[in-house]
């Protein structure tokens, strides 16, 4: 999930859970500084950043939020192909948030969760350069146009991902609501991404330990919405994440 199509997605193959303990102590610089939302009350997606999950009523929320995501066995990969979700960063993925806004799906994410945003000369959509908080990591990241891999856009519920749970069988424009919702999307570190590929959270979750209830809450809030099941593992392991 690159900006360039072939990259995209982040969701290809598996890779082991990760346990590096990124930004989880007090020495973590202040997520976002001040620019991230608790996913619980960012159903939608439109508030930048993603925040800790921290107290204990919010824990109990987001354990209730997982319990309700059905499951199911994850299914062959076959005929899986990017293009079955539309083409990379489209802007006219119908019913989802900042669609048709003259600006690709991209971009959009970048002015969303960057801060000190800086746009090419004559527009006010392809963003240069900007300072982006990775939950992922813990890390700021001072970004430019000129290394984009640095930062990639990560599909919390993967494409592939999704296709073997029954996305399959979905129509186009629901994949292409999936593949461009600002509810599915986060821009975070490239290798991270990378590292991440198609994998559910029994087998990838953020370094950062002190994200990873979040990330749970957005990756079964994605799977509500969407009426897509996860595995039994992924579901398990994303309960065990919120639990106090």
């Amino acid at each position: 999930m690159v900006f360039t199509g072939s990259a995209l997605a982040g969701c290809e193959g598996l890779a082991p859970p990760a346990d590096g303990g990124g930004a989880s102590g007090s020495g973590a610089p202040a997520a976002g500084a001040g620019r991230a939302a608790n996913p619980l009350d960012n159903p939608g997606g439109t508030e930048p950043g993603l925040a800790a999950v921290t107290s204990g009523a919010d824990k109990e929320r987001a354990r209730a939020l997982t319990d309700k995501v059905a499951t199911k066995g994850r299914g062959p990969r076959t005929g899986y192909e990017r293009d079955e979700f539309g083409y990379a960063w489209m802007d006219t993925a119908d019913g989802v948030p900042l669609a048709r806004n003259g600006c690709d799906t991209r971009n959009d994410l970048l002015k969303l969760h960057g801060r000190d945003v800086e746009f090419r000369r004559g527009s006010d959509c392809v963003v240069v350069s900007m300072d982006l908080y990775d939950p992922y990591t813990g890390k700021d990241i001072a970004w430019k146009k000129a290394k984009a891999t640095e930062v990639q856009i990560d599909h919390v519920v993967p494409l592939s991902y999704a296709w073997q749970l029954g996305a399959s069988r979905w129509s186009k424009e629901k994949r292409e609501q999936l593949a461009n919702d600002v509810l599915n999307l986060l821009p975070v570190s490239g290798s991270t991404n990378s590292a991440k590929r198609d994998s559910g959270p029994a087998s990838w979750l953020p370094p950062n330990k002190s994200i990873r209830c979040s990330y749970a809450v957005r990756f079964a809030q994605v799977a509500l919405k969407y009426d897509l099941a996860v595995t039994a593992a992924d579901k398990a392991m994303m309960s065990k994440q919120c639990q106090d």
